[in-house]
Formats: C-alpha cells, structure tokens, sequence
C-alpha cells in the first residue's frame, strides 16, 4: 500500500487520456461496450504498454490498415501523426512506397492518395490560420 493521498486516475481517465495523446484531440467518455473496450483496454492497456513508442505502434498500424484496404482509418492515423510530429510528408510518401511492395502497387498508391490529401488539408488549415493570424 501506498501513503500517497494523490488520487489515481481510473482506468477510464487513462484510456481517455492515452486517446487524447494518440488523436492529438479531447475525448469524451462515450456509452456502451464498444467505447469501454476501446478506452479501457484498447488505449489504457495495449497502447499504453511498454515497449513500443507510439510512432512505433502507428507504424504498424499504418501497415495493417494499408493490407486491409482501410483508407479512411489509415487517414485518420495519418492526420494524427501529422499533427503529433511523429511522421512527416516525406516519411508518410516513403511508407507508401514501401509498402506497395509488401501489400501491392493498389493498396500502397491507394495509401499515398490518403497521405495527399492528408496533407492538402493540413496544409488548408495552416494557411487560413496565418491569414486569420495577420
């Protein structure tokens, strides 16, 4: 037992928190079975485990999402890394590259259209925050 009195956050508080970190935005507690599973376990569990960095896990992910055909989660991913700094433009084309060579030319061009418009829409916000900046 520990004498500290600092209160310890539930394992819903971590897996909203670890969601937060890997989105790069807020989230709110969500109802139903799927949301637990996804917050208390998914995020306060496996992505909070040692051993792999979150670049590391988004990597992989990339990678699995990219076999499976699914683009509109992997642009998801890729917004986040983008917005984390975890992966830049020219990393995120080399990926694609890559892996057209591990899951087909298809799924791996199919990727790199995501990343463009990944980063055209980056790209949009940036400008209309610096003219709203002036």
């Amino acid at each position: 037992m520990s004498d500290d009195p600092t209160p310890q956050p539930t394992v819903r508080e971590r897996g909203l928190a670890k969601m937060a970190e890997v989105y790069g935005w807020e989230f709110q507690d969500g109802p139903g079975d799927h949301f637990a599973v996804t917050a208390d376990h998914l995020f306060a569990d496996i992505w909070s485990r040692p051993g792999l960095s979150l670049r590391d896990r988004r990597l992989l992910l990339l990678g699995a999402l990219t076999a499976q055909g699914l683009f509109d989660v992997a642009g998801i991913q890729i917004g986040a890394a983008l917005q984390n700094e975890e992966l830049d433009e020219t990393e995120l084309r080399e990926i694609s590259l890559f892996l057209c060579h591990y899951v087909g030319w298809p799924a791996g061009t199919s990727l790199d259209h995501v990343i463009g418009a990944q980063i055209d829409q980056r790209n949009k916000k940036a400008r209309k925050a610096a003219q709203n900046g002036r």
